[in-house]
Protein backbone atom coordinates (compact mmCIF):
# COMPACT_ATOMS: atom_id res chain seq x y z
CA UNK A 1 0.00 0.00 0.00
CA UNK A 2 1.22 3.29 -0.82
CA UNK A 3 0.62 6.44 1.26
CA UNK A 4 1.18 10.02 0.38
CA UNK A 5 0.65 12.97 2.09
CA UNK A 6 -0.80 16.09 -0.12
CA UNK A 7 -0.08 19.58 2.01
CA UNK A 8 -1.42 23.31 0.57
CA UNK A 9 0.33 26.45 2.82
CA UNK A 10 0.26 29.89 3.12
CA UNK A 11 3.47 31.36 1.68
CA UNK A 12 5.71 31.93 4.98
CA UNK A 13 4.52 28.93 7.37
CA UNK A 14 6.59 27.20 9.32
CA UNK A 15 7.67 23.62 9.60
CA UNK A 16 6.30 23.57 13.11
CA UNK A 17 2.51 24.55 12.33
CA UNK A 18 2.84 21.86 9.18
CA UNK A 19 4.22 19.15 11.07
CA UNK A 20 1.51 19.99 14.05
CA UNK A 21 -1.44 19.09 11.35
CA UNK A 22 1.17 16.53 9.75
CA UNK A 23 0.80 14.70 13.16
CA UNK A 24 -2.55 16.01 14.56
CA UNK A 25 -4.15 14.38 11.06
CA UNK A 26 -2.11 11.73 11.30
CA UNK A 27 -2.62 10.19 15.02
CA UNK A 28 -6.60 10.83 13.85
CA UNK A 29 -6.60 8.62 11.23
CA UNK A 30 -4.47 6.14 12.97
CA UNK A 31 -1.82 6.09 10.47
CA UNK A 32 1.87 6.00 11.85
CA UNK A 33 4.00 8.66 10.42
CA UNK A 34 6.64 6.01 8.96
CA UNK A 35 4.07 4.42 7.06
CA UNK A 36 3.97 7.68 3.87
CA UNK A 37 6.36 7.35 1.70
CA UNK A 38 6.08 10.85 0.47
CA UNK A 39 4.56 14.23 0.19
CA UNK A 40 3.09 16.15 -2.56
CA UNK A 41 2.06 20.04 -3.13
CA UNK A 42 1.71 22.57 -6.46
CA UNK A 43 4.57 23.17 -8.27
CA UNK A 44 4.28 26.86 -6.98
CA UNK A 45 5.34 25.50 -3.45
CA UNK A 46 8.68 24.18 -4.41
CA UNK A 47 10.41 26.42 -3.12
CA UNK A 48 8.65 26.94 -0.18
CA UNK A 49 11.16 26.82 2.84
CA UNK A 50 8.36 25.30 5.64
CA UNK A 51 7.50 22.19 3.02
CA UNK A 52 11.22 21.58 2.40
CA UNK A 53 12.36 22.05 6.10
CA UNK A 54 9.17 19.17 6.85
CA UNK A 55 10.86 16.80 3.88
CA UNK A 56 13.61 16.84 5.28
CA UNK A 57 13.01 16.34 8.52
CA UNK A 58 11.00 13.45 7.88
CA UNK A 59 13.24 12.15 4.94
CA UNK A 60 10.63 12.15 2.91
CA UNK A 61 10.87 13.42 -0.94
CA UNK A 62 8.48 16.35 -2.22
CA UNK A 63 6.81 16.25 -5.14
CA UNK A 64 4.99 19.32 -6.88
CA UNK A 65 2.44 18.87 -9.63
CA UNK A 66 1.45 22.13 -11.76
CA UNK A 67 -2.09 23.42 -11.73
CA UNK A 68 -3.35 21.79 -14.91
CA UNK A 69 -1.71 18.05 -13.32
CA UNK A 70 -4.27 18.95 -10.12
CA UNK A 71 -7.13 19.77 -12.08
CA UNK A 72 -7.77 16.66 -13.24
CA UNK A 73 -8.88 15.55 -10.26
CA UNK A 74 -11.33 18.08 -9.22
CA UNK A 75 -14.08 15.65 -9.17
CA UNK A 76 -12.88 13.56 -7.07
CA UNK A 77 -12.06 16.06 -3.88
CA UNK A 78 -14.24 16.22 -0.78
CA UNK A 79 -14.16 20.18 -0.87
CA UNK A 80 -13.75 22.39 -3.88
CA UNK A 81 -11.94 26.18 -2.61
CA UNK A 82 -12.90 29.31 -4.58
CA UNK A 83 -9.88 30.71 -3.37
CA UNK A 84 -7.51 28.01 -3.97
CA UNK A 85 -8.74 28.47 -7.37
CA UNK A 86 -8.61 32.23 -7.47
CA UNK A 87 -4.75 31.97 -6.29
CA UNK A 88 -3.87 28.77 -8.19
CA UNK A 89 -6.07 27.72 -10.99
CA UNK A 90 -7.00 24.36 -9.13
CA UNK A 91 -9.56 23.64 -6.77
CA UNK A 92 -7.59 21.84 -4.40
CA UNK A 93 -4.49 21.67 -3.58
CA UNK A 94 -3.94 19.14 -0.53
CA UNK A 95 -6.34 16.05 -1.79
CA UNK A 96 -5.25 16.60 -5.61
CA UNK A 97 -1.60 16.79 -5.17
CA UNK A 98 -1.82 13.36 -2.70
CA UNK A 99 -4.35 11.79 -5.56
CA UNK A 100 -2.07 12.68 -8.15
CA UNK A 101 1.08 11.20 -6.37
CA UNK A 102 -0.36 8.42 -4.94
CA UNK A 103 -1.45 7.09 -8.31
CA UNK A 104 2.22 8.08 -9.70
CA UNK A 105 4.02 5.96 -7.34
CA UNK A 106 1.04 3.27 -6.83
CA UNK A 107 0.88 2.74 -10.77
CA UNK A 108 -3.05 2.10 -9.41
CA UNK A 109 -5.88 3.88 -8.71
CA UNK A 110 -5.88 5.92 -5.74
CA UNK A 111 -8.36 6.67 -2.77
CA UNK A 112 -8.27 9.58 -0.10
CA UNK A 113 -7.79 8.00 3.38
CA UNK A 114 -8.11 11.49 5.12
CA UNK A 115 -10.06 14.14 3.43
CA UNK A 116 -9.23 17.54 3.57
CA UNK A 117 -7.86 18.87 7.32
CA UNK A 118 -7.23 22.23 7.56
CA UNK A 119 -5.87 25.12 10.04
CA UNK A 120 -5.29 28.71 9.17
CA UNK A 121 -2.32 27.86 7.39
CA UNK A 122 -2.10 24.59 6.14
CA UNK A 123 -4.42 21.77 4.13
CA UNK A 124 -3.42 18.39 4.53
CA UNK A 125 -4.79 14.96 2.67
CA UNK A 126 -3.95 11.39 2.79
CA UNK A 127 -4.33 9.08 -0.53
CA UNK A 128 -3.31 5.61 -0.99
CA UNK A 129 -3.14 3.48 -3.72
CA UNK A 130 -3.33 -0.71 -3.30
Amino acid sequence: MTYVVGLGCQRGCDVHTLLALFDSALAEGGIERHCISALASIDRKQDEPGLLALAQRLGLPLHCFSAKQLAAYEGRLSHKSAVAFAHTGCYGIAESAALALAEQRGGAPARLLITRKKTTQVTFALACAD
